[in-house]
């Protein structure tokens, strides 16, 4: 009888045994469920790129028109202009609040530590580039490659002054209007006029015009942002409702964020499949420009997995892939994109909620990042220099690598965070040691390829400064309540001294003495 209980009680209604032996299942389905909850976003944006390289190999054998192409890349087209809707109320208000939420000695020392590292990182990836380009020199040999040959008609920049590009940055961080700066940027162009010699010649002289051209003005808005949140600082109690004004701002603009954010994988992979299909001949460009494409890739694959990861080990002792990890969804959105611009709001929403770095750091640095820090595309730069004088048969000299390298790092801070807002730098560099820019319609016909890994690359290095920022500014918060402890139990052990104490209070040393001649009602006056 007692069996036969204990039969009865190990099956269910169906005869399926709900003992020990079905915790185990269960507790798996259980975990799994759990886990796909937790991380549905990763796990739908990851599909997206799949999909959406199934879906560009499947129509591509369809022969689409253009017009056809661009109605498949229509909801990849929506998510963009989504994420590039939220950047300016984003990148104003989170630089505005984060700058006022923290105190003038925390803002500067956070701010130069971050100068810092975004120098640091970017002089390492051009080096890196550059060592890269002479070890394995993906120009040399390929002198007979141009543009007409391989059939492409790629625009090439208009090559422009180094110094005026420089004076352009400048000019930029100080914009004459803010309104315009939400939508237009200072460019300089140049007019070509007439001179005549005293011998009678004439001769053409290029004049630098100052023009505005399309394109948001990030790099004054930043400025501008960071200054006006120290000003409302300063001000105290009576800032302290446009401080308000602005966090709100800010908090309505994430929840706008996290909606756009289930958009993400469908966008993606109608981005990823419309590429592909727009491509004419694959084969033949990575045959010609593989040992390019190759050495770039590679050079982002060494800086953004083993140097980044590296120097984030050795600020925090924490292990930076896991804390990468939690950033799948950004660095998808970066791939597809090919903008650190669009990245950004799902970059901030991720790493506050999946790697807990403070809204103050995180809303601080990563619009900052985001403008100025551009690892990847230092490399891409960089690479595409050498190969350019290695097609020309160039031999570099150690000036003239010097000169790449603090141009290229210099001249990223001011790359657009577009796609293809790197190539428009290589023409000053190339400018900078006397090379010409017609070969640059080369790396334009590969940027798209390039390019989605320099913007993944651009991306980490702001997560992997972010996570830095953070460890650091909470490092400092233990160590100044361990003082705090410390100078609370000095005061405590020095308070034997009868005339340093203070009437007001009792130590336990003097109730102990005293309690002998007190009367009762003395020892309970205690504060």
């Amino acid at each position: 009888m007692e069996a036969a209980r204990d039969g009865k009680a190990g099956s269910g209604p169906n005869g399926l045994a709900e003992g020990p032996a079905a915790e185990p299942g269960a507790g798996r389905l259980r975990g799994c469920r759990g886990f796909l909850r937790r991380n549905a976003l990763v796990v739908l944006t990851v599909s997206g790129v799949v999909a959406g390289v199934a879906l560009g190999a499947a129509v591509r054998g369809a022969a689409l028109s253009p017009a056809q192409v661009a109605y498949l890349a229509f909801p990849g087209e929506l998510l963009l202009r989504m994420l590039r809707m939220v950047i300016l109320p984003l990148v104003v208000c989170s630089l505005v609040s984060g700058a006022a939420s923290l105190d003038t000695r925390s803002l500067g020392r956070l701010g130069g530590i971050a100068i810092a590292y975004f120098l640091g990182t970017t002089l390492l990836a051009s080096g890196l580039a550059v060592a890269l380009g002479f070890i394995i020199r993906p120009g040399a040999g390929a002198s007979g490659i141009n543009a007409p040959r391989l059939g492409l008609a790629a625009p090439v920049p208009t090559s422009k002054e180094t110094v005026d590009s420089f004076l352009d940055l400048i000019r930029n961080l100080f914009p004459a209007n803010l309104v315009a700066a939400a939508f237009q940027t200072y460019a300089t162009d140049y007019r070509m006029l007439p001179r005549n010699t005293t011998s009678g010649n004439v001769t053409w002289e290029k004049i630098p015009v100052g023009t505005e051209i399309e394109g948001m003005n990030i790099l004054g808005l930043v400025l501008f942002a960071l200054v006006l949140g120290v000003a409302l600082k300063k001000l105290g109690q009576e800032g302290e409702d446009l401080i308000r004004f602005f966090n709100s701002f800010n908090e309505a603009t994430m929840v706008l964020v996290s909606w756009i954010m289930w958009y993400v994988p469908i966008g993606i992979m109608f981005l990823v499949g419309s590429k592909i299909v727009e491509m004419e001949d694959i084969v033949v460009l990575v045959t010609s420009l593989g040992k390019y494409i190759f050495a770039s890739i590679l050079g982002h694959f060494i800086h953004g997995g083993i140097i980044l990861p590296l120097i984030y080990f050795a600020s925090t002792r924490q292990n930076p892939y896991r804390f990468l990890l939690g950033l799948i969804t950004p660095f998808a959105t970066a791939f597809a994109t090919c903008s650190s611009s669009a990245t950004l709001p799902s970059m901030i929403k991720c790493i506050e909620e999946n790697n807990g770095v403070d809204k103050r750091i995180s809303r601080f640095i990563l619009p900052i990042g985001a403008t100025v820090n551009m690892d990847g595309a230092a490399i891409f730069q960089c690479m595409a220099t050498v190969f350019i004088a290695q097609l020309n048969n160039v031999d570099l000299n150690p000036g003239q690598i010097f000169t790449i390298l603090v141009t290229a790092t210099a001249s990223s801070v001011g790359a657009a965070g577009i796609p293809a807002g790197g190539v428009l730098t290589i023409a000053i560099i190339l400018e900078a040691i006397g090379l010409p820019t017609n070969d640059l319609s080369l790396i334009l016909a590969v940027d798209w390829i390039v390019d989605r890994t320099t913007t993944v690359v651009n991306v980490e290095g702001d997560a992997l400064g972010a996570g830095i920022l953070n460890y650091l500014n909470e490092k400092e918060k233990k160590d100044k309540e361990q003082e705090l402890k410390e100078v609370n139990v000095e005061a405590v052990a020095n308070s034997k001294s009868e005339a340093e104490t203070s009437p007001l209070v009792t130590h336990k040393n003097q109730v102990s003495n005293t309690s002998s001649t007190a009367d009762p009602e003395s020892k309970e006056s205690v504060l």
